[in-house]
């Protein structure tokens, strides 16, 4: 079975109709067939999306890109200069020592 990437939204929608469908009385298994994915799956967009409104989802995703990206910057800038990001490393533990 060929794996399908679903965007935030898709999975906030999914979890609505799953919710519906539970109230209904259907078992988790049921509920995972009739939405085409996996039992481990639906529990982990549960603990990742639950609650949370599509745009909510949406902004958290694009706050991870960014996270991404900037922690890719810093790697790069610590292999250009090793000696100050390891000189801030010492420099902020010894701040938070003396505090």
């Amino acid at each position: 079975m060929k794996r399908k990437r679903h965007n935030p939204e898709q999975i906030i929608r999914k979890l609505r109709t799953a919710d519906q469908l539970l109230n209904q009385g259907q078992t988790v298994a049921d509920v995972c067939r009739s939405l085409e994915v996996s039992a481990a799956t639906y529990h982990r967009w549960q603990q990742l999306y639950g609650g949370m409104k599509a745009t909510e989802a949406k902004r958290l995703k694009e706050l991870e890109q960014e996270n991404s990206r900037l922690k890719c910057l810093l790697a790069d800038a610590g292999q250009d200069h090793p000696g100050r990001i390891h000189s801030w490393s010492h420099s902020t533990a010894d701040s938070e020592m003396n505090s």
